[in-house]
């Protein structure tokens, strides 16, 4: 059968999983974990798609039935690519075409873009998922060294695997589509490296708000998030190593204002006053996540790389809920990277991320059962 090309704006048979604009033409992908599902019934399927950066490449894995058989980088320039070829064609397939990689702060051009599909037969509805959930965090949650060797320390895309990740790996068992907030270094009240401007709660109410504004403003990525569209019912929160990692870094200076800032410690201890700043801060998120998810469970997931940031993170809980009277949120202990578990880059590995969805599905099929 002759192959046939299908734009985006030209069928509603597809999902789209992850925050982004109603643009179709193309569909952009930002966030990672951000995906284009199918369910296709043909032997043989491209998609035309490009994956523009600056400094940081996309990477994207291929999802068919369930299994990931294709992980690869995505060209920069616009192309046609084979998603396979070859399949019976007397059976649907569900397909993903899932991104990699976090929504990249630094970069101007970072994100992929979809224009259409080729293929030798029919779009088919996509079945709809059983459950809606959120994840939000940092470098974790972004499934930085989630791949490669223990020994890697480069900073760059490649180790970044969304597929290898917690939230997939959540988001799967559940039956689930999902939404990631997240990017490597933030915090929720300062970044690891004392950045109070690179923190996660600002951008929360905007689609994708943290990227550079030069080409994604104009697109809309900075305008107000519509949470009426999208409801999760339970948001997984991984906030607080790097709030942790402030106190332990150099102070950094802004070099515009020339402002200083530092998280102090006094020995081993937080020094009281950063420390309820840091608390503050989370209590402040948790009211801004329930105005608008009013309905949605909220488990804040932390351990993962350490918990000494786990008694603020419990104060600030306990402190917003007497305030408000909500007792959906609840603090959920998930177990600490090990020298067996540790990917590349001093980060979980596949292991350590396995342990805690495992502890995050069982707590999820609790509050469901």
């Amino acid at each position: 059968m002759e192959l046939k090309t299908i734009k985006l704006t030209e069928t509603k048979n597809y999902r789209v999983q992850g925050r982004t604009v109603a643009e179709r033409d193309p569909l952009t992908l930002l966030w990672s974990g951000a995906s284009l599902d199918l369910c296709v019934q043909c032997s043989e399927l491209w998609a035309e798609m490009e994956g523009p950066f600056e400094g940081l490449e996309n990477w994207m894995a291929v999802e068919v039935n369930g299994a990931i058989l294709t992980r690869q980088m995505v060209e920069p320039e616009r192309r046609w690519v084979c998603i396979f070829r070859a399949r019976n064609a007397a059976r649907p397939t569900n397909v993903r075409i899932i991104k990699e990689t976090q929504a990249m702060n630094g970069d101007p051009k970072h994100c992929i873009k979809i224009y259409g599909l080729r293929l030798d037969g029919e779009l088919l509805p996509v079945e709809p998922k059983k459950h809606k959930l959120e994840f939000i965090g940092d470098s974790v949650t972004s499934a930085e060294g989630a791949i490669g060797d223990t020994k890697e320390e480069d900073w760059i895309a490649m180790f970044f695997s969304h597929v290898r990740s917690y939230p997939y790996m959540v988001s799967k068992e559940l039956d689930a589509e999902y939404h990631i907030i997240s990017q490597s270094g933030w915090g929720t009240y300062m970044s690891w490296d004392n950045q109070r401007k690179c923190t996660i709660p600002p951008y929360y109410e905007q689609v994708c708000g943290l990227v550079p504004a030069e080409q994604f403003a104009p697109m809309g990525f900075h305008e107000k998030y519509d949470f009426s569209s999208w409801q999760p019912e339970v948001i997984c929160v991984n906030l607080g190593t790097n709030d942790d990692g402030a106190f332990h870094n150099p102070p950094f200076t802004d070099p515009v204002t020339g402002e200083t800032m530092k998280l102090r410690m006094d020995g081993d201890e937080y020094v009281e006053e950063d420390r309820l700043k840091v608390q503050e801060a989370m209590r402040e998120f948790l009211v801004t996540l329930r105005k608008n998810n009013p309905n949605a469970y909220i488990l804040w997931c932390f351990g993962i790389l350490g918990d000494k940031m786990g008694a603020t993170i419990q104060a600030a809980i306990a402190e917003y809920s007497k305030a408000s009277g909500d007792t959906k949120v609840e603090y959920l202990a998930i177990p600490n990277t090990t020298p067996e578990t540790v990917g590349a880059r001093w980060h979980p590995g596949y292991a350590a991320h396995q342990a805690a969805a495992e502890v995050i599905v069982k707590r999820i099929e609790e509050l469901w059962s």
